[in-house]
């Protein structure tokens, strides 16, 4: 089949995600390795977000497909009353790594259908309604998810959002909404007006607070050292459980198994997906703390879903766990995660439209402004078409190098594959920082 047809074949009989379906002109990809996407013209293209920040151990590796071929050839499914060896064991090592007493797990599909779990064993749980979030945040885009989440692609829908979500704003401290002088004070400030909200809800009607481990496709909004543990000695005071996010942040993405390590909490409930199979096969799941789990024990479990803990999705996950290890790449996010923000430094010195670069590992957001003094963006946040050309043009620049990665309003992400070297770093930036050189024209 020729790329001509496989293009009228998508775009004729498939939906593309968030755009408009008339005008499209997609990458054709054909095969991909590594950190390596190759189209059908035979082009090559960095994968410097890891898709949408989830493929972590980089794409094409055959452990992974010999793992899933070997379960298919003894068995593909069996629906979630029975169990499978490969479930067993894919729970066993997700309670070696989890923090605190974080042991047993309920999969699901993805990371939407976590979120919506953990969100109703929240409320089963603790017999409350509300669940406080981030304006700045995103959790998925089913209907409670959606509504869960801050960002704006909710809003289409939001006439008919999911009711009781309670949005708070983020700790963020290079726009910090109070005017903070410090990360600190920001930190004090945010946790005070959480608090507030909660005084202001009623407490006894506030199911759990949830956050993402790390901030992801908001703008990794990073978190002022010791904010986490203000949010958990805030939910501990009031009866409050605290639901942990980590389906962008997880599975070593910042150099470390979970996000929420960084901060020394343990959460009530974890949410993961994406690196769990490095997205080879859709999986998640929801792991929570002993207490929960108890809970549990003399009555049923209010979840239920058709491919829950699917055989074949197991033995994915279980093999990208085994990977992780064997190849030290959650050691070398860490590393990469230090070099790329040494790099990232030094473009600031040549690039007057970088105003701020916020990285965790692997997972960083290069935010670009028209005035470093002001800030004020090269796109504002939800900015609609008509002023989006600067980053346009920067986006664009970025694929016609030979570079696919995220980006938002006024904002490049670099989250590569965990596997990524320091050569492969050099040569990605410095395509990021040919594009970076059109915004810089435009500062004032």
């Amino acid at each position: 089949m020729d790329k001509k047809e496989i293009l009228h074949n998508n775009q004729t009989y498939t939906f593309t995600s968030w755009s408009q379906q008339k005008g499209l002109n997609p990458i054709c990809i054909k095969t991909a390795k590594g950190i390596f996407l190759y189209d059908y013209d035979g082009r090559r293209y960095f994968d410097f977000s890891s898709q949408l920040v989830c493929v972590n151990i980089g794409h094409g590796h055959t452990k992974v497909t010999e793992a899933v071929a070997k379960q298919m050839s003894e068995v593909s499914y069996v629906y979630p009353g029975m169990v499978t060896s490969i479930r067993g064991e894919l729970g066993k090592k997700l309670a070696e790594v989890a923090p605190g007493t974080l042991n047993k797990t309920f999969f699901t599909l993805g990371g939407a259908e976590a979120v919506e779990n953990a969100i109703k064993l929240a409320r089963v749980y603790t017999a409350r309604h509300k669940i406080i979030t981030f304006y700045q945040s995103y959790h998925g885009a089913t209907y409670a998810s959606a509504s869960a989440g801050g960002d704006p692609r909710r809003h289409a829908v939001d006439s008919q959002q999911a009711p009781n979500f309670v949005h708070v704003e983020n700790p963020y401290f290079y726009r910090c909404p109070w005017n903070s002088k410090t990360e600190e004070e920001c930190s004090e400030n945010a946790a005070a007006h959480i608090e507030r909200v909660v005084q202001y809800e009623g407490p006894a009607s506030i199911a759990a607070i949830m956050m993402e481990g790390e901030s992801g496709s908001s703008g990794c909004i990073k978190y002022p050292a010791g904010y986490w543990k203000k949010i958990k000695a805030i939910a501990e005071k009031y009866g409050i459980l605290t639901i942990d996010d980590e389906v962008m942040s997880g599975f070593g993405r910042t150099g470390k198994w979970f996000a929420i390590e960084h901060h020394g909490v343990e959460p009530d409930i974890m949410v993961m997906a994406k690196g769990l199979t490095s997205a080879y096969i859709p999986l998640g799941g929801i792991m929570v703390r002993d207490e929960i789990a108890k809970a549990f024990d003399e009555k049923p479990l209010p979840l239920g879903l058709t491919y829950s803990a699917h055989a074949v999705a197991c033995a994915a996950a279980n093999a990208v766990m085994n990977i992780y290890k064997e190849e030290n790449l959650i050691e070398n996010a860490a590393q990469m995660g230090k070099y790329i923000e040494e790099k990232v430094e030094e473009m600031k010195l040549i690039h007057p439209s970088i105003g701020d670069f916020r990285n965790t590992g692997l997972l960083g957001c290069i935010e670009l402004v028209k005035n470093r003094e002001t800030k004020e963006p090269m796109a504002r946040w939800n900015a609609p078409p008509a002023e989006m050309g600067i980053m346009n043009k920067v986006m664009a620049k970025i694929a016609e190098l030979g570079m696919f990665t995220m980006g938002r309003w006024n904002m490049i992400f670099v989250a590569p594959p965990l596997c990524i070297t320091r050569e492969q770093i050099d040569e990605g930036l410095e395509i990021i920082s040919k594009a970076i050189s059109i915004a810089d024209e435009y500062v004032n």
